[in-house]
């Protein structure tokens, strides 16, 4: 369930599915089966449903929805500094949208998704989306999202962010066959990710490109 790990690194894809994210980019060896990260949630995955966790004012944000059944949480993705703030919250929003995406087969990741991404973290998404779209694969199950940090660049308009996900209770599913998988047998349940964020004009930070590997959680 890797995001980009998610069973499914974005361009590294390998038998076990990992989720979302961070839902995007980079190689890892993951695969489609595994999950990451989401907030619970009853109804419809559709990104465009209910109301989403606060963010930051000035710009209206779109509504993420994830149903109950994929439970993606986010442990201490918080700051007392504002703008590394900011920057864990549009985080966040990017990786639940890119789940949401998954659960609601679409392919081209949906317009949640495309308010946090670049153009070239969108391409890197879609990428990571199909792997699960493509197999008619959505997830569901537990996804933690753990030991974020933030190193906000000095023209401020550009960042980095790391974390770490736990794959361990996270699985896909097939939409016909109801086949379920997770990852192979010894497979290292966490992954480290490192996402490269451009703040918009309007304020909004932004998936630049995502790159991880599976056991390099300290």
């Amino acid at each position: 369930m890797a995001r980009r790990a998610l069973s499914i690194t974005v361009t590294t894809l390998t038998a076990t599915a990992a989720l979302l994210l961070s839902a995007c980019g980079g190689g890892d060896d993951s695969s489609p089966d595994d999950i990451k990260g989401a907030d619970s949630g009853a109804g419809s995955a559709s990104a465009s449903a209910s109301a989403s966790a606060s963010a930051p004012s000035g710009v209206k944000r779109p509504a993420i929805t994830l149903p109950a059944d994929f439970q993606l949480t986010f442990e201490n993705w918080t700051s007392s500094d504002p703008a590394e703030q900011a920057v864990l919250t549009d985080a966040k929003e990017q990786l639940r949208a890119g789940y949401a995406a998954i659960i609601a087969n679409e392919p081209d990741g949906g317009e949640a998704l495309a308010f946090y991404d670049t153009e070239s973290g969108l391409s890197q998404d879609r990428q990571w989306i199909k792997s699960y779209t493509g197999k008619d694969l959505t997830v569901f199950g537990k996804l933690p999202a753990f030991d974020p940090k933030v190193t906000i660049g000095g023209n401020k308009t550009s960042a980095s962010l790391s974390y770490c996900t736990d794959e361990s209770k996270a699985y896909s599913k097939n939409r016909k066959t109801g086949q379920v998988e997770g990852n192979p047998a010894g497979t290292d349940p966490e992954i480290f990710y490192i996402a490269s964020l451009a703040k918009s004009e309007q304020g909004v930070w932004q998936n630049v490109s995502v790159r991880s590997e599976r056991g390099a959680c300290s």
